[in-house]
């Protein structure tokens, strides 16, 4: 079996990660805009992580984070179900963002931490749009929002490339 198709859903020969990573690139060509979503699309995840930290969950006796661990485990299970190796590195990326958003709710506290989530996610946002005026072409998941999914794999895609695995 071919090392780049090594998930038991590949029944084609192109999986749906791979149609979706084209797709994606597509709208993503430019060198600027990559870049910029290199970096502003893992901010986005994070401060995504850390907004849904913030919700409250009354009468229950956990800590917060639930709200982010289930979207957390969600997301996770759409990454391995397109793509195992994929899956184990956005499980990694996915545990480092908890770790870090536990230790800052710890230190900052709820509100500090929810302003902080607040305002990375609305100047990564900004930093896609730039990316996408230089670039000349809409945002990904203004076709499909499956897309807000695919643009942290697609990146994480792009760093396996760069250290010469396959996903």
């Amino acid at each position: 079996m071919d090392e780049t198709h090594d998930d038991a859903t590949h029944d084609s020969a192109t999986r749906n990660i791979d149609r979706w990573f084209a797709h994606y690139s597509g709208d993503h060509r430019n060198a600027t805009n990559q870049r910029i979503h290199v970096v502003a699309v893992p901010l986005i995840l994070w401060s995504v992580v850390a907004l849904l930290w913030c919700i409250p969950v009354p009468g229950t006796l956990f800590r917060p984070g639930l709200w982010a661990a289930l979207a957390m485990f969600m997301a996770w299970a759409f990454y391995y179900r397109a793509s195992r190796r994929l899956g184990l590195g956005m499980l990694a990326v996915l545990v480092a963002m908890a770790w870090l958003t536990r230790w800052l709710h710890d230190n900052l506290g709820t509100l500090q931490l929810l302003w902080l989530a607040v305002a990375i996610f609305v100047l990564a946002w900004i930093a896609q749009f730039v990316g996408h005026r230089i670039e000349g072409r809409k945002p990904s998941f203004l076709t499909d929002l499956t897309y807000l999914l695919i643009g942290p794999a697609w990146v994480l895609a792009k760093l396996y490339r760069k250290l010469g695995w396959s996903y």
